[in-house]
């Protein structure tokens, strides 16, 4: 007599649920992918089919058209590892802990700026890319705003000239920005 109730696959096999679900979730990835800019998905260093597939998308108007292609941004996205790519989303979002964390350091720094007169010093040290008379005069501007209640603008600047200095985790560096944009150039 057969046993009905034991459903289980051998090892390595996926159900055609499981692959479902799978294909699914690639095509939601797609999704996401399909709202941002042209100059981000040209940052993240997609396969050439699929930026490709991507940019027709958003050429497309028919409500049809954008499903079928949707479907074939899914199975393009099969083919790669998808790791990646969500994980840049979740930093371009700012989910991601490692962007919490690094915006936490942001503020840490800028209110140990503010604090202390010796920490500018320190900073320079950590980080020898920075302009020091920038970062002063940032400094003694910000004080000045605070002191006389009026707009944060120097304030704003200094977070700024942080951010530059301390790089984002998981997203490309300008370096990286810089050759990207030279090998695009070329073609032109």
């Amino acid at each position: 007599m057969t046993d009905y109730q034991d459903d289980s696959l051998p090892d390595g096999m996926i159900s055609k649920s499981q692959r479902k679900r799978d294909m699914d979730a690639l095509q939601d990835l797609g999704k996401e992918l399909v709202e941002l800019s042209k100059d981000t998905l040209k940052k993240m260093q997609l396969p050439e089919d699929l930026l490709t597939a991507i940019l027709d998308y958003k050429r497309f108007t028919a409500h049809g058209a954008l499903r079928r292609q949707l479907q074939y941004i899914g199975k393009l996205m099969r083919d790669i590892d998808a790791e990646p790519i969500r994980q840049y989303l979740l930093v371009i979002k700012g989910e991601s802990s490692e962007h919490i964390a690094w915006q936490h350091l942001l503020e840490r720094w800028r209110e140990r700026l503010m604090s202390d007169d010796k920490m500018s010093a320190a900073f320079i040290n950590d980080f020898p890319g920075t302009d020091p008379q920038q970062l002063r005069t940032l400094i003694r501007n910000a004080r000045k705003e605070q002191a006389e209640n009026k707009p944060p603008k120097s304030f704003r600047l200094l977070f700024q000239l942080i951010k530059q200095a301390i790089p984002e985790p998981g997203k490309p560096r300008q370096q990286a920005d810089s050759a990207e944009d030279d090998a695009y150039g070329e073609d032109e």
